[in-house]
Order: structure tokens, then sequence, then C-alpha cells
């Protein structure tokens, strides 16, 4: 891991960086969800303009960062707002070197989209429509992801 990759997120360390096609198809994803009702807003410039807009439910501020710190885990994408950067982490990041990112879990269940504005517009976060079931599969996930830790731990495996 370079130093730049690994001032990129704390905590935790970059697991994977995604290629350019890869984090292009992250951003239509990203956008299939919560930026579907984005037209007549300069998304071109800020992603998170569809919540500032109102245009996708989200609560923000001090609301946003505790209903983020109450989603859980196995691995996390962070997507830079320049859309040159998206990797993988396998700890909720708290803090990042980059301006404006989002966070989300790899099935898009929620979104953190912090701001250079935070404080004024933003962080904003938001469900998926189908939230619950996403959600769900993460905790699972999580699950055999700490069962499978613990056999490597007693040489299981």
């Amino acid at each position: 891991m370079t130093s730049i990759e690994h001032s990129l997120v704390s905590p935790g360390t970059v697991v994977r960086i995604f290629s350019d096609a890869e984090t292009q198809q992250l951003i239509s994803d990203w956008l299939a969800v919560f930026g579907r009702n984005r037209k007549g807003l300069n998304t071109k410039s800020y992603l998170w303009h569809v919540f500032s807009g109102g245009r996708y439910p989200s609560v923000d501020g001090k609301a946003a960062v505790d209903a983020y710190r109450q989603q859980t885990g196995a691995e996390f994408i962070v997507l830079s707002n320049n859309r040159d950067v998206a990797f993988l982490t396998e700890l909720q990041p708290e803090r990042s070197s980059l301006i404006d990112y989002y966070v989300f879990p790899p099935n898009l269940a929620w979104t953190m989209a912090v701001t250079h504005e935070a404080g004024w517009l933003g962080p904003y976060f938001a469900l998926h429509p189908n939230y619950s079931a996403l959600n769900a599969a993460n905790q699972a996930r999580l699950r055999k992801s700490a069962e499978a830790a613990n056999a490597r731990k007693r040489g299981w495996c």
C-alpha cells in the first residue's frame, strides 16, 4: 500500500482501488438509486445536490452523522465527488483526505454524502428504497465475515 492509499481513509485501510471503468459504473449505480430525480440540479459539480435540492429524501447535519454511525457492514465503498477515485475499505470511514465524497455498502442500502459545505450544507444521509432487505443482507454478510475471522483465528481454516 502506498502512503497515498493509507491517507485516503481513517480508520481502516484501502482493501481495493477500483479501476476507472469500475468507478464510472459505481457512479452510474449510485445515480440510479439516489439521483433518479436529478434533472435541473447541478449534479455534474456535486452529486450531493440531489439531497440539498430536496430531490431525494435524506437527513442532514448531526442527524446524518448519527444515522451513519448506526450503520454496520463488512465492506464500505468510498467514492470521490470528482468521480476519479473509488475504493473499498473494511471499516466504516470516519474521515477521508477527499474533500467531497460518498460512503456506501456495495449493495447501496444507504449512502453518506460528506460535503465541503459541512455545517451549512450537509453532510447528508439517505436510505435506499429497499433498505430493510438490503440492510438484512449486509448484516448477514457481516456475521459471515465475523465467523470466518473467528475460524481463522482458531486455526480452523
